[in-house]
């Protein structure tokens, strides 16, 4: 679906592959691990294939973000390999620039307790170049800032989503 570029990050977390994944799986999770960063989290469908999740940002994180809503559409869902791809209809700074934006973050166990969420955001810009590496950075960078987030809440709440 998406010709052009790709971006790839990886993360190291403190807390098990299943809860980051349980999380990320969950609009009810999300909205409770990233208090503060979303007003509302909204999913048409059963999370799987097809599904809409509208995240609805909170004034700070919109400000930061540049946009108030992300909307993304679920493409694929392995809850063995523990692997979501999402098409983004919608949000981030530079999603004026693109044509399309397709992330993909897989968790990987990584010793006891902890894992590596590893990123990858496939782009294609309306005028077929490259995101500047400024963009890339910032653009990769929220998704490893929203791990990191939820990292610290399942940190805190080590019961939560065990």
């Amino acid at each position: 679906m998406v010709a052009g570029c790709v971006v790839a990050e990886e993360c190291a977390l403190a807390v098990s592959a299943e809860r980051m994944w349980k999380v990320s799986c969950s609009g009810d999770a999300m909205l409770k691990a990233c208090a503060g960063s979303f007003a509302a989290v909204d999913v048409e469908g059963d999370g799987g294939p097809g599904s809409v999740t509208t995240l609805t940002l909170s004034t700070a994180a919109a400000a930061a973000a540049g946009c108030s809503v992300v909307k993304s559409r679920v493409l694929a869902r392995d809850d063995t390999a523990l692997v979501l791809r999402n098409e983004v209809l919608e949000g981030s700074k530079v999603s004026g620039q693109l044509k399309s934006q397709v992330t993909e973050v897989k968790f990987e166990a990584a010793g006891d307790g902890a894992c590596v969420a590893k990123f990858k955001v496939e782009y294609e810009r309306l005028d077929g170049a490259a995101l500047t590496a400024e963009d890339q950075a910032e653009l990769i960078g929220g998704y490893l800032a929203l791990m990191k987030i939820v990292e610290t809440y399942l940190v805190a709440n080590p019961t939560e989503y065990a």
